[in-house]
Order: structure tokens, then C-alpha cells, then sequence
């Protein structure tokens, strides 16, 4: 039998996520995928996939795992708490940016996820089936995934075929840029009055409760509709970090499962380099946004590929989880000085 993962507890809106459905928005269906595609391509790095492979994107924790069937390589980009509770009754933590190996019955346990999002990716990768071409979870559609829900208790996620070779690797965690978030403006920023636009750049943004996969409603200064124009329009296509107005002039920002199109007008789309960084927003955080330029925003884009191709070549070996790192101990000074006691003859 192949090695599978069998789900404990499905924790908090744990769902299975990959690179996302392409290519179908004309027909109605949402990108989906990754909230944070970065992070997504760092957990599978550790693992030796390719980016855009199936893992498990965590939002709030409680998951627990047990492996069967064989031994699996796992790795966690975020910020989590939990452990391992290996079938010899050992227990250890884990650490986050860095894989280890569970042997057969091995318990894996997330408590806490913080910041909003974390990935946990396994080699070979998630093998359930794919359908348009994505084993993207999109929770409203009920399609992806598992049976295109969260996952729970009893089930049993097939994996790729990857025996675990080699050491362990780490890494750092990878960082996103500070700063506001940077806007395009448009496609319907015609339809607002010029005070408007400027208080989405000088006025800080909640992030309200109504914050999901699709999008994220705020709360600030509201934004006023140029009165000839109206506050609708035509039905016309959106995509992630695309901001519509509503009436009552509070934007929502939408994100990966997002519709197809909508009948507000966008004042502004956030620029691609940024979406990662909306992931990991929770109800009451704030944000702020600047105006850029297309080719500021491409500028940003390959910056941001030249810093995930240096991380990923910066991933070393280390050793396994709960073993001496004999080379983290040799490189650190644990003595300063010589001591005798006694007599020498």
C-alpha cells in the first residue's frame, strides 16, 4: 500500500490547495488555489515538489495527522505550534521551515496557526483526484479537494509517490515586504469622485468579520461614487485584488475564490506581488494602500521571483527532528575559557 495521512482531526478550516484552476474563469469557475502561492512554494521546496503542488493550507490550527502505510516527508512554512508524537512513544516539537519524516502511525499535531495562514506540504504531494485540471478545495462550489469541504476527522489523503531520500533541509522563514498595499488604479475608477481615490491612499483600512476566501470587506473612510455615473454597473469579469464598492461605499477586497464577474464598479486591483500578503489579514488587523504604476508593478513581480529563487537555493541539510545538529553545535562558541581543577603529577 501506498503511504497515506489520516486525518485525526480536521482542525479549522484546513482544506487541500494547489497553484489553482486556470484557465476556466470564462466559464464561471474561480481560480482558487493558494491564498499565499509563495509560502505554498516554500513548504513544497523543503519537500523537493514543484511549486504549485498540493498541500494543506491551515487558517486557524487543531489539525492532527497520523501517517500509514509508509514512511512521509513533510515540511511547514508559517508560524505554528505543535508536534510529533512518534508510534515508539516519543514525543517532539516541531519546527516550522524545516521537514522531517514520519515513520508509519507517527502523529503529527498543529495547535495554533498564527498569522493568519500556514502551509504543510507533503513529498510526492497531495494525490487526491483533480478535477479541471486543480485539486483546489473552493468551499462555496463544493468542489476540489475533498469532496470540496474542509477536511475532517476519518479522512485519508493519498499521496504522490516519493519515498523520503536524503537529509532533512531547512531554511529561514521567507519574509514579505512591509509597507502598503500597492494598487493599479481601475478598471472603474471613472466612476468615483477624485476625493475618493485619494482617501483609499491616505486613510487607514479594518479588516472587518466578513473576511473569507473570497474576500475581505473593510471598514474606513467611505468611498463616494461619482453621483452621474451611479454605484453599479454592467456586470463585468473580476479577479483576486480587484476592490469593488458597494453602495454604502466600504471596499471589499476580493481574493482567490472570488466570482467571475460583478455588477460594482473597482476603483482600484491590487498588484499581483502583493496578494500573497492579504493571506495572512485577520478580522481587526489594518492596512494601507499606494498608488503604482504598471511598471512598478512588474518591477515588483520579478523582485519578488529573484527573492524566492535566492531562498530556495539557500535550503541546506539539517538533522532530522529531535537529533543533535552537530553542525549548528560546532558553530556556535559554547565555551570561552579553559578550567582545571586539580593537580597535575
Amino acid at each position: 500500500m501506498a503511504a497515506l495521512i489520516e486525518v485525526l482531526d480536521g482542525g479549522l478550516g484546513t482544506t487541500v490547495q494547489d497553484g489553482g484552476r486556470t484557465g476556466f474563469r470564462r466559464f464561471g469557475v474561480a481560480l482558487s488555489g493558494a491564498l499565499d502561492p509563495l509560502w505554498l512554494a516554500c513548504a513544497n521546496a523543503l519537500v523537493g515538489n514543484p511549486d504549485g503542488t498540493a498541500a494543506l493550507e491551515l487558517r486557524l490550527g487543531g489539525l492532527r495527522l497520523r501517517a500509514a502505510g509508509g514512511r512521509v516527508r513533510a515540511a511547514f512554512a508559517g508560524q505554528a505550534e505543535g508536534e510529533l508524537r512518534r508510534a515508539v512513544s516519543r514525543r517532539l516539537t516541531f519546527k516550522p521551515w524545516q521537514s522531517l519524516t514520519l515513520d508509519d502511525g507517527d502523529e503529527l499535531t498543529v495547535r495554533v496557526v498564527r498569522g493568519g495562514i500556514a502551509y504543510l506540504a507533503f513529498a510526492g504531494g497531495l494525490d487526491t483526484p483533480p478535477l479541471l485540471g486543480s485539486r483546489a478545495t473552493h468551499l462555496r462550489a463544493g468542489m476540489g479537494g475533498v469532496d470540496g469541504r474542509a477536511l475532517a476527522a476519518g479522512d485519508r489523503l493519498p499521496l504522490g509517490a516519493a519515498e523520503p531520500q536524503g537529509p532533512e533541509r531547512r531554511q529561514a522563514a521567507f519574509r514579505h515586504e512591509d509597507g502598503p498595499i500597492r494598487l493599479l488604479p481601475g478598471p472603474q475608477d471613472d466612476y468615483f469622485t477624485p476625493e475618493a481615490l485619494r482617501a483609499l491612499t491616505e486613510a487607514e483600512y479594518t479588516v472587518s468579520h466578513e473576511a473569507d476566501r473570497m474576500g475581505l470587506r473593510l471598514q474606513g473612510q467611505p468611498l463616494a461614487h461619482e453621483p452621474l455615473l451611479g454605484d453599479e454597473i454592467i456586470s463585468d469579469g473580476v479577479a483576486p485584488g480587484a476592490i469593488q464598492v458597494p453602495p454604502d461605499g466600504q471596499p471589499i477586497l476580493l481574493a482567490a475564490d472570488c466570482q467571475t464577474v460583478g455588477g460594482y464598479p473597482k476603483i482600484a486591483t491590487a498588484i499581483r506581488a502583493d496578494l500573497p500578503r492579504l493571506a495572512h489579514l485577520l478580522p481587526g488587523d489594518t492596512l494601507r494602500f499606494a498608488l503604482a504604476t504598471r511598471e512598478e508593478a512588474l518591477t515588483a513581480l520579478r523582485a519578488q521571483r529573484r527573492r524566492f529563487e535566492v531562498w530556495s537555493a539557500g535550503i541546506a541539510a539539517c538533522a532530522p527532528a529531535g537529533e543533535v545538529d552537530e553542525a549548528a553545535l560546532y558553530s556556535e562558541n559554547l565555551v570561552s575559557g579553559v578550567f582545571f581543577e586539580g593537580t597535575l603529577s
